[in-house]
């Protein structure tokens, strides 16, 4: 399995929210969000919910990836809402509550404790997982740290977990650099 450090930086960015239901939203969508689609097959859902959630062993079929794609966008829906300061349309919040119904993954130690694991992966467990997050980070004080990139050719979501809360950039490495490179430009 790829692990999200080993990533090249471009798809590594993707993945920096700080929760897997964000970074879940980041894999694509449908209308603005179709510029980031990167899941297009099952074996593409297997693995970047294998990225996503550090677990191995994933194989997705198409119903997979049919019932991936209503979750990814109610979450994204959700969180882009309440990044502006709305709340979670009631059609969001019985598609992330369906999704959570499932059992979610189940971790495992492995031998000798040399990491950890995961009983018996399935992509529905996944899904149900990321759902989970959703509702942990919707629901709890979190919520209203969550932000849109400031930059206006980016639009990836974060959680702001900095003290102060004022957070702007999906990453400084990324947007944050080219802003400040950017103004420093302007002011010389």
């Amino acid at each position: 399995m790829q692990r999200r450090e080993d990533l090249p930086f471009s798809d590594r960015i993707r993945f920096l929210t700080g929760r897997v239901s964000l970074d879940f939203t980041h894999t694509g969508g449908e209308g603005e969000s179709a510029r980031w689609e990167i899941v297009h097959t099952p074996a593409d859902l297997a693995r970047w919910l294998g990225v996503i959630l550090s677990v191995d062993g994933l194989s997705a079929g198409p119903a997979d990836l049919a019932a991936m794609r209503p979750l990814r966008t109610a979450i994204t829906t959700a969180a882009r809402s309440l990044a502006v300061g709305g709340g979670v349309r009631a059609a969001d919040v019985a598609t992330i509550n369906a999704a959570a119904e499932v059992p979610p993954l189940v971790p495992r130690l492995g031998a000798a404790g040399a990491g950890v694991g995961f009983a018996a992966p399935t992509p529905a467990a996944a899904l149900s997982t990321i759902a989970r997050d959703a509702i942990d980070l919707f629901g709890g004080p979190l919520a209203e740290r969550i932000r849109i990139c400031a930059s206006e050719t980016c639009g990836l979501l974060l959680v702001d977990t900095s003290r102060p809360g004022k957070r702007r950039w999906c990453s400084m490495q990324r947007c944050g650099n080219i802003a400040k490179v950017r103004a420093h430009r302007q002011r010389a």
